[in-house]
């Protein structure tokens, strides 16, 4: 159950982690101190990693999906999918989630592991995966950075 006095947390930088023999992995103090201590975990859809997100920001995705304009069939469709694919984490007295065995499998999630923050959630990246992408992405975020004048 989501903590009332929960703070919306910046999810912010990337941090290296080792998962245990049990799918456990620490999350970031950080993001645990004031905030929710309960998540939602789900694959992202093009299978590369783990979408976790606070309750306030799972809770946001019916309504984001239905308030965009997509046929009702589709909207169904996407919800059903999505939801039927989130698992319930929660966060242990150690600061770890115990991540579901069949996301850890499809995702090749094991060992090595990179949290990266994304603002309002987090992922998982299997660490080699996460390497290979970062590198990849780095070109579009310094023309970004460069057009908005960072």
């Amino acid at each position: 159950m989501p903590n009332p006095a929960s703070k919306q947390i910046s999810y912010a930088g990337t941090f290296e982690r080792s998962m245990d023999a049990k799918n456990r992995v620490t999350i970031p103090a950080s993001w645990l101190n004031g905030g929710p201590d309960e998540f939602h975990a789900i694959p992202h859809p093009g299978g590369d990693f783990l979408i976790v997100m606070p309750p306030e920001e799972f809770d946001s995705v019916e309504t984001s999906i239905k308030q965009s304009g997509i046929p009702s069939d589709m909207q169904r469709k996407a919800i059903r999918q999505f939801y039927s694919q989130a698992r319930a984490v929660g966060a242990d007295s150690n600061g770890r989630i115990l991540l579901p065995e069949e996301q850890c499998t499809a995702l090749k999630l094991e060992g090595e592991v990179v949290l990266v923050g994304g603002r309002s959630r987090f992922e998982i990246w299997n660490a080699k995966r996460w390497a290979k992408v970062s590198a990849e992405e780095s070109a579009s975020y310094l023309k970004v950075a460069g057009m908005i004048g960072l």
